[in-house]
Parts: C-alpha cells; sequence; structure tokens
C-alpha cells in the first residue's frame, strides 16, 4: 500500500500544501444533500441517489499503478479506500449538471466549503475529465508536478483504462435474428437497454457471462427488470 495525500490531510492543512476551500456560490439548479455512501473514487450515493463527480475521472475500483520503486499496486482499491476514509458518513451538498449514460446523476458536490472534485484532483486521487470539462485542469496540473497521490506511479488513465477492458469483451452476436437491443449492465448493477439509433448503442458492449443479454422488443427487456436508456 502506497500512502496518498488525503483529502481530509489537505483540508487540515497538515502534510500537503495548495489545496484551497473555496466559498461556494448558491446554484439556481434543483440541489441533492444528505449523507454519503462512497461508490468508488468518483461515484457516490448522496441521500440515497447515485452521483457521479462532474469533471473528474478516477481510477477504477479493479485498476492497477506501478510505482517505480514499490512495483505494482492497486491503486483502485486504495482510492476507493482514501475517499470513503474521508466522506463516508458526511452530508454532501450537490448540484446536478447532468445525467449520464448510466442513468446516474452528473454533479458538483461540496462538503461544506469545499468542492469534492477539486480536493480530488488536487491530492492527485482523481484526474480532470477532459472529454466533458477542464474546471479541473489547473489542479491536475498542480498535482502532477507537485508528485501527488496516483502521479507518484505509472497509471493509465480511467479512461484508456475502460477502453481497453471493452476492447478484450469478445463481440457476440443476437441469439435470435432481429433481436438487436443490448441488455447492459451498468458497474453500479443497474439494468439498462439501448436501442438502435441511441447515442451509446454501438460502443455497447455485450458480456453473457456478465449476464447481460439481447432483446427482442422493449416490452421483453421491460419484464426482464431491465430499464431504457436516457439517450
Amino acid at each position: 500500500m502506497l500512502r496518498l495525500c488525503l483529502p481530509f490531510v489537505l483540508l487540515l492543512g497538515t502534510l500537503c500544501a495548495g489545496l484551497i476551500a473555496l466559498p461556494v456560490a448558491h446554484a439556481a439548479q434543483a440541489e441533492i444533500s444528505g449523507l454519503v455512501r462512497v461508490i468508488d473514487g468518483d461515484t457516490l450515493d448522496v441521500g440515497g441517489k447515485r452521483i457521479r463527480l462532474f469533471g473528474i475521472d478516477s481510477v477504477e475500483r479493479d485498476q492497477t499503478c506501478r510505482h517505480p520503486s514499490r512495483g505494482t499496486w492497486p491503486c483502485g482499491r486504495e482510492v476507493t479506500r482514501e475517499v470513503a476514509t474521508w466522506l463516508d458518513g458526511k452530508t454532501l451538498r450537490c448540484t446536478r449538471e447532468d445525467t449520464d449514460r448510466y442513468g446516474r446523476i452528473v454533479a458538483t458536490c461540496h462538503l461544506g466549503g469545499t468542492d469534492v472534485g477539486e480536493a480530488l484532483v488536487s491530492a492527485g486521487l482523481a484526474f480532470a475529465y477532459k472529454t466533458y470539462s477542464t474546471r479541473y485542469v489547473p489542479q491536475e496540473a498542480r498535482a502532477l508536478s507537485a508528485g501527488r497521490g496516483l502521479w507518484t506511479s505509472v497509471v493509465l488513465r480511467p479512461e484508456a483504462f475502460r477502453s481497453q477492458k471493452r476492447a478484450r469483451v469478445q463481440p457476440v452476436v443476437p441469439t435470435r435474428a432481429g433481436c438487436t437491443i443490448k441488455g447492459n449492465i451498468a458497474s453500479s448493477g443497474e439494468r439498462i437497454f439501448h436501442v438502435e439509433g441511441q447515442r451509446d448503442y454501438a460502443r455497447t458492449a455485450i458480456s453473457l457471462q456478465k449476464g447481460e443479454r439481447w432483446f427482442c422488443t422493449e416490452a421483453e427487456a421491460r419484464r426482464a427488470g431491465w430499464r431504457k436508456a436516457h439517450r
């Protein structure tokens, strides 16, 4: 296990420098607040609602990193543990920004006056998710320069890691002609189906080993417990 620069340590100012808790402006959008249960480095349950933190991307739970002198370490599990140590049981206030392909709320969350996403990127526990936002790019650059958290190791960006995992899944064709609806199981366990013409249909892979499947009709998918993707 590698010792990471914890967000709560940053907030207390005992070991790491450079993070300033910023005041939070009152947002016009509807807010979600409640007690936190950490799912992984960028996904939380807040008041019973699944939240994907806006503008950041953290290592997947099964991802590993390689330290130059200490070798391979389970950075995905360690980051999840560190974030849980900081946030589990705390009360967050989150402002909705979007909804992702899995139906999760994408939101900016604050603990008191601290932007949680900013704190995680500043501590080197997450990356700026440049595909969707450049909000935290300066914080990532400072974390990289200071060698904080994940930046002590050789680490594949989570987006690339997920892409490699998808590439390793062999294409599966429908078992019956005309059954082209893809029944996907999200990382949260939620069952979501995609129909031809939807935004994420083409890049959604089906893994029979995971319990994913093809459907012939939307009614069949709903009866089996799947819901339709929002986009």
